[in-house]
């Protein structure tokens, strides 16, 4: 009974319950297409251009306030870069805190697990030549994402990827695969392996 009305009365279940309702409504307006039961805690920033994001059922994000310990008051971000960025979410995804920017297109799998305070990126974000970065050589030095590489990320069924990761452009994660924590991921991983590092390396495969 003790129990029961702890729940009752915490603070913390009420405002968590709030941002479930209130996250939804903060999808829709900014023009995201999610399936049932989506489950978003705590304030999560949206920002760049309205790209096309899809999100599946049963989609999970934690945000901050120490809803994951791992996480501590590190808040969640999803970026799209442009109006053609596009970003899709199978179903029973969990993330936490991550923080996406997505310039061309990223896909998730379904029963896709991401820990705490992960990075994942399909572009460079800034030219590596310092003079394009100064805007010397472009026409407009305000339009940085055509001087930029881009490259899609695929992350595909029952990835598991730890905490604090890097998944950088062009990367395809295979099924089943997991990538240990604090691994910087700059090269695709095959299906069916655990790979860890920097840059990231296959350890070892998964066998039943």
């Amino acid at each position: 009974m003790k129990a029961l009305l702890k729940r009752i009365v915490n603070p913390r279940n009420h405002k968590m319950g709030c941002y479930k309702l209130l996250n939804k409504l903060y999808f829709r307006l900014k023009g995201i297409r999610f399936g049932k039961n989506m489950q978003v805690y705590n304030a999560v920033y949206i920002t760049g251009a309205r790209g096309k994001i899809t999100i599946g059922d049963y989609f999970h994000f934690t945000s901050g306030d120490c809803i994951n310990p791992i996480c501590r008051n590190i808040r969640g971000c999803i970026h799209t870069g442009s109006e053609q960025s596009e970003i899709v979410i199978g179903n029973h995804v969990a993330i936490s805190s991550a923080c996406i920017w997505i310039q061309k297109r990223l896909t998730i799998g379904n029963r896709v697990n991401i820990g705490g305070n992960c990075l994942i990126l399909d572009t460079d974000v800034h030219q590596l030549d310092f003079c394009v970065r100064r805007g010397e050589n472009a026409e407009d030095s305000t339009d940085y994402t055509s001087m930029v590489q881009s490259a899609p990320v695929v992350i595909e069924d029952d990835v598991w990827i730890g905490a604090n990761c890097q998944i950088l452009k062009g990367v395809t994660i295979g099924a089943r695969s997991v990538i240990g924590a604090g691994s910087v991921v700059t090269r695709s991983i095959p299906s069916d392996c655990i790979a860890a590092g920097n840059p990231c390396k296959v350890i070892r495969r998964i066998t039943k």
